[in-house]
């Protein structure tokens, strides 16, 4: 077991080092090629920043395959499925979609339909779902229709999902990796826990994926010095979504001998074959509530269901009054949480200590989630020792000195002045504290 870490490791470290040193090269392309388009309405920076980070992503992609072929234990992978070249057959379709749309903006329909197509294609080479286990039922198998459509789906929906999360600096890479590392430990449970080798193919691919965010990740944290772009957040979520199927729709829970032991034992056992249901969905669930909102918003209000807005959950996030990097933060904890408790559940299901574990996680997520609702009134003995935006006297006379220069901020509470973060975005900080004077010099 231990060969078998070590090549893992090698993978995930050629991914990392690949992505990474492509992305200054890709950024300087990305400039000169004019990939840098035009602050919208609904985005959170401030300068125009380069696009087509997918394209390092995409050379991480090929260059952990490349490696994995040619390792001991991981080339087994290629040679006895075709999955991997079912990856990259679809990875390489929309990759190039999502360049095409990062220079040159493609209608939203025209890339549905190329999300579509890319799942054909490796629906085509065999990365399809074949059966489900259904609590209480036991093994489902589809037909070849069934499957087909259902694997198109989950792909088309993963990656829209992925797509619709990335709108703060690192926000897609930190959540995709973090789901990458949670299946990667299901995936390689199942592949050496219970012999099953055709988890394999997931494993190698949750690895990958990993390498792809970590080598991304230090270019595109806040300040961010190139976004991914369609090209990244749709590549991420296609190899995510092709990691699901493979163990979801491939592994066959018959071969994992759970079935001994009487009905409330085999039903116990059969944990760990349910749970691939409800793990891809656990993986993406903030990303996937985004986008079912974001549906569910914008027909509300009679728009396109493609319609871009403001309405996001990290758009929320901002107004609530957090800063860019504590948003992505509270992301990132409430997406480990749902993923690495879903991990540890089927492990371990029968623990009262992983549940309460989750309980209280969740709880102190909530106070970090309402944090801003709450400013501390700091003792006068004690400003000396906290930062500045909890210092009563110096709010009050920063405020006090805008009152007097004909000013007013935007709200005012007994110790709290509510301020203007990124966009409008309110947040309590040294330095965003108040409106932006430049900004209401020119609107005078």
């Amino acid at each position: 077991m231990g060969q078998p870490v070590r090549e893992y490791l090698l993978t995930l470290c050629v991914t990392v080092a690949v992505t990474y040193l492509l992305t200054g090269p890709v950024r300087k392309f990305a400039i000169a090629a004019g990939a840098m388009p035009e602050i919208r309405a609904r985005d959170v920076h401030r300068e125009p920043t380069p696009r087509l980070g997918g394209i390092a992503m995409f050379g991480g992609l090929c260059a952990g395959l490349l490696v994995a072929d040619h390792l001991r234990n991981l080339n087994g992978v290629f040679e006895l499925s075709n999955e991997p070249r079912a990856l990259l057959s679809g990875a390489a379709l929309i990759w190039l979609i999502g360049v095409l749309d990062d220079k040159f903006e493609i209608d939203a329909l025209i890339k549905l339909g190329a999300q579509m197509i890319a799942a054909g294609v490796m629906v085509i080479q065999g990365l399809t779902i074949l059966w489900i286990p259904v609590p209480g039922i036991g093994n489902v198998s589809l037909t070849q229709w069934q499957g087909n459509l259902l694997t198109v789906a989950l792909v088309v929906i993963t990656i829209n999902a992925v797509n619709f999360v990335d709108g703060l600096d690192g926000l897609a890479a930190g959540m995709v990796c973090i789901a990458a590392a949670a299946f990667f430990l299901y995936a390689y449970r199942i592949w050496f826990g219970y012999g099953i080798e055709a988890a394999a193919p997931a494993t190698l691919f949750a690895a990958i994926l990993m390498g792809m965010c970590l080598g991304f990740l230090p270019h595109n944290m806040h300040p961010a010095r190139i976004f991914m772009g369609d090209s990244g957040s749709m590549l991420i979520g296609l190899v995510l979504a092709a990691a699901a199927i493979s163990i979801t729709g491939q592994v066959d829970p018959d071969t994992m001998a759970l079935f001994a032991g009487g009905e409330r034992n085999a039903t116990h056992a059969m944990l760990p074959v349910f749970i691939p249901l409800l793990l891809p969905l656990t993986i993406i669930a903030i990303p996937m509530a985004d986008l079912v909102l974001a549906i569910v918003r914008r027909t509300w209000k009679g728009q396109s269901p493609f319609a871009a807005d403001r309405g996001h959950l990290h758009h929320r996030l901002l107004e609530l009054g957090h800063s860019h990097s504590r948003a992505v933060l509270i992301m990132y904890f409430w997406s480990g949480l749902i993923a690495f408790g879903a991990v540890a559940y089927s492990v371990h299901s029968a623990s009262m200590w992983i549940v309460l574990a989750i309980v209280a996680l969740s709880a102190a997520g909530l106070v970090l989630l309402l944090l801003p609702r709450f400013t501390p009134r700091t003792p006068r003995w004690a400003e000396g020792l906290v930062p500045p935006r909890y210092r009563h006297r110096e709010r009050a006379a920063e405020a006090a000195a805008l009152d007097a220069s004909g000013r007013e901020p935007e709200s005012v509470g007994p110790i709290r002045v509510g301020v203007s973060g990124v966009n409008g975005a309110t947040a309590v900080g040294p330095r965003s504290r108040f409106p932006d004077r430049r900004k209401a010099e020119s609107a005078r």
